[in-house]
């Protein structure tokens, strides 16, 4: 799979990720002789296998519902490189004319600028909130227990490990600019103060939601791409609800489509979109 002469394009922290949306071309599939309907679901499962088996790996599959799509996969890989192989190839897995790429997204896992620090943390909280003198052992087991939740809390999302839960949703964002709604004209303090505000909402969906913003400023057409994993969708279509009243998406908020898939073993997968 390596080649000396192809340059890895890893980025210094984090992975790259990819969504792919695909319609199925059942005019074409049904053209197949069943042995090459069998060969063609068997490579498949096969480059699926081979994915997931590549280190710092993850490859999630998923229907669609809707017809905005019939498949979908979201892939994340620290090389470019590798997961463009990797995504040239599921194209053409079940055959050249099967898989129709309708969308796709790509951005890459970052840390978030507004994280709190030691410091802050230090001062807001464990000072002026909880009224601990600095170096006490109180103050010192307080910054112990905020240093082992932030570096639990960056290795997710830099490096994820997404559970299977049933749901999956995708969608874009970006910040608006228009006039005096516009996020990068104000001061990074007031962004700050915002985007705590925004968490805040976020983690009272702690355990029914887990979230992965990734980064894709200059990679696609918007800022960031949102992954939301879940249960049920009710709690997907809540948590999106309450956002909403949250004053950073209610004035800088603007949204791409949003597209809901089911995880599913991939012989389930098969059946479900009538392969």
């Amino acid at each position: 799979m390596s080649n000396p002469e192809i340059t890895p394009l890893v980025p210094r922290e984090g992975w790259h990720v990819m969504h792919l949306f695909y319609h199925v071309d059942h005019a074409q599939w049904a053209l197949y002789s069943d042995d090459d309907k069998r060969q063609a679901k068997t490579n498949l499962a096969r480059l699926v296998q081979e994915i997931r088996a590549t280190p710092d790996t993850h490859l999630l599959i998923f229907s669609v519902a809707t017809p905005k799509a019939d498949l979908g996969f979201m892939l994340l890989t620290p090389d470019l490189q590798i997961a463009n192989m990797y995504e040239k190839q599921l194209t053409l897995s079940l055959g050249p004319d099967i898989l129709s790429p309708t969308y796709s997204y790509l951005s890459q896992t970052e840390s978030s600028e507004y994280t709190t620090t030691k410091e802050q943390y230090a001062l807001d909280t464990l000072i002026t909130e909880n009224g601990l003198a600095e170096g006490s052992p109180e103050y010192e087991a307080g910054i112990k227990e905020f240093e082992e939740r932030m570096a639990h809390y960056l290795k997710h999302r830099l490096y994820p490990v997404l559970p299977d839960w049933p749901v999956i949703c995708f969608y874009p964002m970006s910040k608006r600019r228009n006039g005096e709604d516009n996020w990068y004209k104000l001061e990074y303090e007031q962004r700050r103060e915002l985007m705590a505000g925004h968490a805040r909402v976020g983690r009272t969906y702690s355990g029914r939601i887990l979230q992965l913003i990734t980064g894709s400023t200059g990679l696609d057409e918007q800022e960031w791409g949102v992954t939301l994993l879940a249960k049920n969708t009710s709690d997907i279509k809540s948590i999106v609800y309450d956002m909403r009243f949250d004053e950073v998406t209610a004035r800088f908020g603007e949204f791409g489509d949003f597209y809901i898939g089911m995880q599913l073993p991939l012989d389930a997968l098969f059946q479900r979109i009538c392969l």
